[in-house]
Parts: C-alpha cells; sequence; structure tokens
C-alpha cells in the first residue's frame, strides 16, 4: 500500500515534469525581457576661473521600445539636469520625480565632491527613466538620455 507521502511524491514529480521545459542557450544568456542600464560616468572640466563647469557622460543600454536607441552615450552638465528635472515635474503630475544631489558652491571641482554629484545624477537617472509611467508620457525622457544633439531650446515649456 502507497503512504499518502509517497503518493504526493509521485503527482508532486509529475507535475514538475509537465510543467518544466528545457532551458534554450537563449534563455540562459540571451537579453532579458526588458532591460535598462544607465550608468553616468567620465566627468570631465570644461573652461576657467568662473566660467568653469563639469559635464558627464550618460552611457544607455536599453530594448524598452520608449528609448529610440539600443546603446547610446551623450554628455550633460549639472544645469541641464536641473532643467530635466524641471520638465519633468511640469509633465508628470502624477509621479514623485526625486531630487538632484544638491548645489555645491565651493570646492566643486574636487574630486570628491565630482564623485559624489555623479552618483547622485546616476541614481536619479537610473530612478527617472526606469520609470514606466514617465517612460511613456514624457516628451523629453529619452531625448535628454540619448540625442546627443539634444537641445533645450527645442522643448517650450
Amino acid at each position: 500500500m502507497n503512504s499518502p507521502n509517497s503518493v504526493q511524491h509521485r503527482a508532486f514529480d509529475e507535475h514538475s515534469r509537465l510543467q518544466s521545459k528545457p532551458q534554450t542557450l537563449d534563455d540562459i544568456y540571451g537579453e532579458p525581457e526588458n532591460f535598462l542600464e544607465i550608468e553616468v560616468r567620465n566627468p570631465q572640466n570644461h573652461g576657467v576661473a568662473r566660467k568653469m563647469f563639469t559635464d558627464y557622460e550618460i552611457i544607455c543600454r536599453t530594448n524598452i521600445p520608449a528609448f529610440k536607441m539600443k546603446v547610446s552615450s551623450v554628455r550633460r552638465r549639472y544645469s541641464d539636469f536641473e532643467w530635466f528635472r524641471d520638465v519633468l515635474e511640469k509633465e508628470s503630475s502624477r509621479v514623485n520625480i526625486p531630487p538632484l544631489p544638491g548645489k555645491v558652491f565651493t570646492n566643486r571641482f574636487t574630486d570628491e565632491v565630482i564623485e559624489q554629484r555623479r552618483e547622485g545624477l546616476e541614481r536619479f537617472l537610473q530612478i527617472v527613466a526606469g520609470h514606466p509611467l514617465l517612460q511613456t508620457g514624457s516628451k523629453v525622457l529619452a531625448a535628454f538620455i540619448q540625442d546627443p544633439s539634444f537641445s533645450k531650446d527645442y522643448f517650450h515649456y
């Protein structure tokens, strides 16, 4: 006579066998269904004295349809991010837009300050670019992150 446990085991094994299909190499190593990687890197200082500023490279890798290119690289400065955040707030009252890293008034060109700002800008973009409502509803998101000829003048807000 079969014990209740052995009957359950056989039923579970049969269920598992029917439910699982062998994984293909594509399943294991292929692109995930939707992916978005945003990296802010390679800060560079430009100008002299009071006209000095830092810009950052934004690398985007994605297969999400809201973005025009699978891989892109653009450079943006902090003031561009400020403008971008303001526009996102105006565009989307239903989404809480995260803050940017704070303004720095002294020693803003030290490696430590630039690195902290780079990390903050990267976090900001990862949150914003990953938000489904912004991906589908924002007119500036993809352009800001991917278009090298992006201009604030093109968008009137």
